[in-house]
């Protein structure tokens, strides 16, 4: 089975006075948008990046928690958290990944292995391989 996600941003202006609103098709929610806190970072704007990295946060832990299983160490929890770099006039130049997880009967070295074959195999990973992805990966 095949599943498509969509979302739409609506634009006014241009780019440095400009706005915008991405909306989601599940509904979650309208977010604001522009080129301010692209470039300069915001609080409560959300930008591509911040986006891109709550996709490569979920498709990694979600990655890992499947290869932990597969080991037959499933995990108790796994946090991640997802850091995109955005340079102006460059563009997006890296992702880093920094995951916490709590795994009955794994050591940190096994444990790192399994995280880097995940980190790899992640399809986001896969998606941003134009980009630098890095990972710190420990266990609680």
């Amino acid at each position: 089975m095949t599943v498509t996600s969509e979302a739409t941003t609506a634009w006014t202006g241009s780019l440095m006075e400009g706005s915008g609103t991405v909306s989601f098709a599940s509904g979650i929610g309208d977010f604001p948008v522009n080129w301010k806190a692209r470039s300069e970072g915001s609080d409560s704007t959300t930008t591509p990046e911040e986006l891109i990295a709550a996709a490569h946060a979920s498709c990694f832990s979600m990655a890992l928690s499947h290869a932990l299983a597969e080991n037959g160490t499933p995990p108790e929890k796994v946090n991640t958290t997802a850091s995109v770099t955005f340079k102006p006039g460059t563009g997006i130049t890296g992702s880093h990944l920094n995951v916490n997880a709590v795994v009955p009967g794994l050591d940190a070295e096994k444990f790192r292995e399994i995280a880097e074959g995940a980190k790899s195999g992640c399809p986001v990973s896969q998606a941003l391989a134009g980009i630098e992805i890095t990972l710190e990966a420990a266990l609680a």
